[in-house]
């Protein structure tokens, strides 16, 4: 029997993750939920950028969707701007014994140690009324820093350091919202944007190293930050708008699990907006961008990550494996004990039934 299912969100990964729910016949879509008023009665196909129509219209009213009492809901609406939301939406759905994976907020992957305790009780107690799971991931945070440097760390006898880097041109990332008020890019560089504002790197991805530590059965001494932004050579733009010239258009930062004085686990982003922006910055090992992995330990390792799309670019073949990330464990998710799971707790998702003819 298919598994019930509402899409709370539809944006960058959003539309991906509807397009999967209606497309798989694992699931049966019950509701869609809009942030916006010029999206709410149209219907879910078309918001997928698909032919056919569903039948399902999208409302912004998260009681309706309640309502319907879905099995789980898909959570991919933008949470970095809109934190205490996210946050109650999780809870209200949670406590409704409704199942959810999600894409953000993405401290959830590993809140513990990371968010402040009266931000996870709520969580953790609607699940408790519920019976109900909550499994946040993607690619980053995600399996690209959660579950390969794992399954890479499962193979080694001794291991030093796990570091964990995203290296990626974001010129084709369009969404506003993210590169301009989160990320900083096209602003001044003595104006410092929400994402560098003390504590929240490691807020946004201290959920990456304090979860590899766990895997890894250490316990982090502290967690630190740091970065470095360089300015745009002349004006250019992007998918998202305009950079004007001596605004930032590159930033390479750190989160790091320190112990014994030594960095045991790193996050690291490595962010341009052009390819020829700084050059001395580390490369991605194909045009756009990669995701690198490195174990320095016995024996060591260096994996890099391509991503690619037969309909798109590197950013856009991302988004669709965030979407399909989340979509893929709802099964486990739904089949899995109550509380707030990670890819510690979860069986491996290994793709079944997504097997299709080229």
């Amino acid at each position: 029997m298919a598994i019930r299912v509402a899409a709370i969100g539809t944006g960058n990964v959003g539309r991906h993750a509807l397009n999967q729910l209606i497309t798989d016949p694992q699931y049966e879509l019950t509701a869609v939920w809009v942030s916006s008023p010029e999206k709410a009665g149209k219907d879910a196909g078309e918001l997928a950028g698909l032919e056919d129509s569903t039948g399902v219209t999208a409302t912004n009213d998260l009681d309706e969707v309640l309502g319907t009492k879905p099995e789980c809901a898909v959570y991919t609406a933008m949470a970095d701007n809109r934190l205490p939301e996210a946050l109650e939406d999780y809870r209200r759905l949670l406590a409704a014994g409704i199942n959810v994976v999600g894409s953000a907020a993405v401290f959830l992957q590993y809140p513990w140690q990371v968010l402040p305790e009266e931000l996870v009780k709520p969580i953790e107690e609607a699940a408790e009324t519920g019976c109900s799971t909550l499994f946040v991931n993607g690619i980053d945070p995600g399996f690209a820093n959660d579950l390969l440097p794992l399954a890479l760390a499962g193979t080694c006898q001794r291991i030093e350091q796990i570091r964990c880097m995203e290296i990626v041109d974001y010129a084709t990332y369009d969404s506003a919202t993210v590169m301009f008020d989160v990320m900083g890019f096209g602003k001044p560089l003595d104006e410092i944007p929400m994402l560098l504002q003390p504590g929240v790197l490691s807020l946004a991805w201290g959920s990456v190293v304090r979860q590899l530590a766990a895997g890894l059965g250490i316990q982090l001494d502290e967690v630190t930050e740091t970065y470095v932004r360089e300015p745009a050579p002349e004006d250019f733009d992007i998918a998202a708008g305009h950079i004007p010239k001596g605004s930032a258009a590159g930033l390479r930062f750190e989160v790091r699990g320190m112990l014994d004085g030594r960095p045991a686990v790193v996050l690291e982003h490595v962010t341009r907006l052009r390819d020829n922006l700084c050059p001395d910055w580390p490369q991605p090992a194909q045009e756009g961008g990669s995701y690198r992995v490195e174990v320095t330990g016995e024996p060591s390792y260096a994996l890099d990550l391509c991503l690619s799309s037969p309909n798109g670019d590197h950013n856009h073949a991302g988004l669709v494996a965030t979407a399909a990330r989340v979509v893929n464990a709802i099964p486990a998710v739904v089949a899995a004990a109550p509380g707030i799971r990670t890819t510690l707790d979860l069986p491996l998702i290994t793709g079944k039934g997504l097997y299709a003819k080229g």
